[in-house]
């Protein structure tokens, strides 16, 4: 004999759409997306003795030039006790140097050595192959579009979060 168990009506979802059609999911698919493609590029940093989060200063640093540590930080999605460690970590490597910020002087700016210089590139001839395979079900542009799109939910041009 069934238990009698009160039956529940189907109460309404905030959507009323079934599965990953929710707000939530692209967050979702922004994490599997990313925890892929990091461990594909730790494969490629890992004989180089680099971190993800080394590496990305580095990305910062090439592109921009100097920069003063709070903004590595903003760049980065670090906070500014990590940051400060990763530029630790890259000076004791000889990858990166802090500056003093002509007037003032509690700032200090980051820049890449020669020698950081080196392993930036090592590291991405490393990466490429990896880099595609990760893209490889991607049709022609696909790729580009997806950069772009990506880049414009990172930093919107109108500077809003």
């Amino acid at each position: 004999m069934a238990a009698d168990v009160p039956h529940r009506a189907a109460t309404a979802r905030a959507t009323d759409r079934p599965g990953d059609e929710s707000p939530f999911a692209l967050g979702l698919l922004l994490r599997r997306a990313h925890a892929r493609a990091a461990a594909v590029l730790t494969e490629a940093l890992r004989p180089l003795d680099l971190e993800l989060r080394h590496f990305a200063v580095l990305i910062v640093l090439v592109n921009r030039g100097p920069t003063v540590q709070r903004d590595l930080a903003t760049a980065t999605g670090s906070d500014k006790a990590a940051i400060m460690r990763v530029v630790d970590d890259l000076e004791r490597r000889g990858l990166a140097v802090r500056k003093t910020v002509p007037g003032d002087r509690r700032a200090r700016a980051v820049e890449i050595t020669p020698q950081g210089l080196e392993i930036f590139d090592r590291a991405h001839v490393a990466a490429e192959p990896l880099a595609e395979h990760l893209v490889a079900e991607l049709e022609p542009g696909e790729h580009e579009r997806l950069t772009d799109l990506l880049t414009r939910i990172a930093d919107p041009a109108d500077g809003g979060a």
